[in-house]
C-alpha cells in the first residue's frame, strides 16, 4: 500500500525537522568550539593579563549563532541561521575591554 500523500504543511514540517536535526549536530560542534574558546581565552588572560580581541569577537558571534539555532529549534522564528542568514556580527564588549595593542600581540 502506498503512503498517503503529504499535505504541503506536513511536507514543510518534515523539512523543518530535517533542518532541526542538522542544526542539532551543528549545535554540538559549536558547543565544543565555544568551550575550547573559553578555555584558551582564560589561558591567554592569565598569561598576557588581558583577553584576546579576536577571540572575544569570535566568541560573541558564535554565541549569537548558537542563540539563533535555539530560536529556530524552539519555533520562535522561521529564519534559519547561517549559512541561510548572515553570520552574526560581534557586538561591543561589555566587560573587560582590552586596549588596541591586544590585536598586535604575537599569536600562540
Amino acid at each position: 500500500m502506498a503512503p498517503p500523500h503529504l499535505q504541503p504543511e506536513q511536507e514543510s514540517l518534515l523539512l523543518r525537522v530535517l533542518w532541526m536535526l542538522l542544526y542539532l549536530l551543528v549545535w554540538q560542534v559549536g558547543q565544543f568550539v565555544l568551550g575550547l574558546l573559553v578555555l584558551v581565552q582564560l589561558i591567554h588572560r592569565l598569561v598576557y593579563g588581558k583577553p584576546h580581541v579576536g577571540m572575544m569577537n569570535f566568541g560573541d558571534s558564535l554565541s549569537q549563532f548558537m542563540a539563533q539555532i535555539g530560536r529556530f529549534g524552539s519555533f520562535h522564528t522561521d529564519q534559519k541561521p547561517w549559512p541561510f542568514a548572515d553570520w552574526p556580527a560581534h557586538r561591543a564588549a561589555e566587560g573587560h575591554v582590552p586596549d588596541a595593542t591586544a590585536e598586535q600581540e604575537p599569536r600562540l
